[in-house]
């Protein structure tokens, strides 16, 4: 069995804290045509390094009708600034408008299969996952970036239309579990025991 959830499967419920104090539910985004979930982190320079794509995302895509959240699942061993403190710091200097959650348990990313930050979800409006991967290319310069399989996929699903690439790569430092080595990448839930 794969690690990452597979495309056409009912994405896994969740209810996190956010950093804004509230507490966020899958089910609370029902009036949404589809919701984009992102795993990601404070530090990665793939994940920094997207962070103007991911505002320009969210103001395009909102006024359409697209949820975005954001959630960060590290352990905090490795890297201390992953904490919900410094997530709190960084979405008000940022001046994030969408919930940013913490995943302390690590249990949201287990059950997405979460590898890389970032690393994306779209879920169509049953709540199925129908994309997983990257946003393009190039997450530390998106001027370089050659690809928009975000982009791409989101606009398929709200034109009905089918996607291309349903599934891409990630790209970005791998989500950092707690009681693994810093770099390691489970190629199976198998992997967990």
């Amino acid at each position: 069995m794969g690690f990452t959830i597979e495309i056409s499967k009912f994405a896994p419920q969740f209810s996190l804290p956010g950093v804004d104090g509230k507490t966020y539910a899958l089910k609370d985004f029902t009036a949404a045509k589809a919701v984009v979930v992102c795993f990601t982190c404070n530090h990665c320079p793939a994940a920094t390094g997207n962070e103007s794509r991911e505002r320009a995302f969210v103001n395009e895509y909102a006024p359409k009708g697209v949820a975005y959240i954001a959630i960060n699942s590290n352990d905090l061993a490795f890297h201390p600034d992953d904490s919900f403190e410094h997530m709190k710091e960084r979405a008000k200097r940022l001046g994030f408008t969408w919930p940013f959650l913490r995943d302390e348990s690590q249990m949201v990313a287990k059950a997405y299969g979460a590898q890389r930050t970032p690393h994306f979800f779209v879920l169509d409006a049953a709540r199925k996952v129908v994309y997983t991967g990257r946003m393009d290319d190039n997450p530390h310069d998106g001027t370089q970036a050659t690809t928009h399989e975000l982009r791409d996929a989101v606009d398929a699903l709200l034109a009905g239309k089918p996607i291309r690439m349903p599934v891409t790569e990630p790209i970005g430092c791998n989500v950092k579990w707690r009681g693994k080595d810093a770099h390691w990448m489970p190629n199976s839930l198998v992997d967990f025991r």
